[in-house]
């Protein structure tokens, strides 16, 4: 088989290595298949945007005029898929496309999105009979509603495809405008959600900043979810240069959470707050530490709990008597703010010892796991910890096993080695994880030991 045909062949089967590898050899990206269409489109059929994507980071033209008129990145556009409209938009689309292009594009997106999917689906299709649907999850962990109807397939994404060709295309409607394209869409990770909260967490400047701010006294929870979500963008990814503007954010959070009454949205707010160091954390963490919403409390703990900072002794008393709380995730969260990172002279204090002691043998698989992933930060080896990681040999949780195996290497416990043979083969784990080469440290240290 020729080049081009082994490129049509691997775009077909979406085989997104060997269409990379063909284009390097150096097929033509806009190669026609067997419906004389260029390959883009056919991986824009498929809903590929990994191969879309390749074939366009490979030259494949995106703005080809096809017969009907239009062009692979609207038939994109079409698809309602955010993924395959990003991958096929290609690099500097601003500068690229005509003004009269980027507004088709965007009417195009939003015609579908204020007609809706099915209605539009049957306009196109003439099909009277019920749509189907169902959701499908996306490689970037964000998911989206599929309808089927009338022999063609359509992805409810369009919200998120106008947002996205906004900000490519520098245009920057208002929040409320934004907003109206999420809030139908709140269940977790939908791609309309995360994408009108991603480009507005991107916006700077006062505009933006009196909008934001005066939705946080929506009546609607949603709304304020929402926000939390936009502030949680915000904040992904601090520099040096937005200390200004973090240090804004952070007073606004700290005042809003004094004051949110919905539980769900309060322990989104807690959850930002608590990334940055603030005067008033740890006051904030002991005003919800008995909060009835278990995610709340949870937050609250790490109210309390700054890197290398001392806590007060109603802290470090209040997180204490947590330990017994009825809710895993909250106890979970005490075994994790009980590690080394979180205490300023490394030592590990009778108190918190006895804690950790307790909750590495607790009924919950994950709050024994961060129990004993923090037990195992500090050098403490006297016979209750080194017992308790015996004793974790013992779990049927493979990962817990390797923790107390790593836990009795760090030791140079004399019983590391029978440690490591009920972890059991090793190469069950990540070759990036560290415990896995406790076996090799501690036969290497006794070796030299002899020596």
């Amino acid at each position: 088989m020729d080049l081009a045909g082994r490129l049509v062949s691997a775009v077909t089967a979406g085989d997104t290595d060997t269409v990379r590898t063909c284009l390097e050899q150096g097929a033509v990206p806009d190669t026609l298949g067997p419906d004389g269409l260029p390959l883009l489109c056919a991986a824009v059929a498929r809903f590929d945007h990994l191969t879309a994507g390749v074939l366009v980071d490979g030259g494949a033209d995106q703005d080809f005029e096809l017969p009907d008129g239009g062009t692979p990145l609207l038939r994109a556009v079409d698809t309602g898929s955010p993924a395959l409209v990003s991958a096929v938009l290609g690099k500097e689309p601003r500068l690229r496309l005509p003004e009269a292009s980027r507004r088709e594009l965007l009417d195009l997106a939003r015609y579908w999105h204020e007609t809706g999917v099915v209605e539009e689906l049957r306009r196109r299709t003439g099909a009277a009979e019920p749509a189907v649907m169902c959701r499908v999850d996306n490689p970037e962990g964000d998911t989206i509603d599929e309808f089927s109807l009338g022999g063609r397939t359509v992805r409810d994404g369009h919200g998120a495809v106008l947002t996205h060709l906004e900000w490519a295309f520098g245009v920057f409607p208002p929040l409320d405008e934004v907003m109206a394209r999420a809030v139908p869409h709140a269940q977790d990770g939908d791609s309309n959600w995360f994408a009108a909260a991603y480009y507005l967490g991107q916006r700077r400047g006062p505009r933006i900043w009196s909008e934001l701010a005066s939705l946080r006294h929506h009546p609607d929870p949603l709304h304020r979810s929402f926000l939390a979500q936009v502030f949680w963008h915000r904040n992904l990814f601090a520099t040096v240069d937005r200390a200004a503007d973090v240090a804004q954010d952070v007073g606004f959070l700290a005042s809003w959470a004094q004051e949110e009454p919905d539980g769900q949205v309060l322990a989104a707010v807690l959850g930002i707050y608590t990334g940055h160091g603030h005067s008033e954390q740890e006051a904030i963490g002991l005003r919800y530490i008995g909060h009835p919403d278990p995610s709340v409390r949870s937050e609250a703990v790490f109210c309390m709990s700054r890197e290398r900072a001392a806590r007060s002794d109603a802290a470090a008393s209040a997180l204490l008597g947590l330990v017994h709380d009825p809710e895993p995730d909250v106890r979970a969260s005490v075994a994790q703010v009980f590690a080394q990172r979180f205490t300023p002279d490394k030592r590990l204090e009778p108190a918190v010892r006895d804690a950790l002691l307790v909750l590495v043998r607790d009924e919950t698989l994950w709050v024994r796991r961060r129990a004993a992933q923090s037990l195992s930060d500090y050098d403490d080896r006297s016979a209750p910890v080194l017992d308790a990681f015996l004793a974790l040999l013992d779990e049927e949780d493979k990962d817990l096993r390797l923790e107390a195996a790593w836990a009795l290497a760090r030791r140079d416990h004399p019983r590391t080695e029978e440690a490591y043979e009920r972890v059991g083969p090793l190469d069950a784990f990540s070759e990036h994880d560290h415990r896995t080469s406790g076996i090799w440290r501690y036969r290497a240290s006794n070796r030299s030991d002899e020596a």
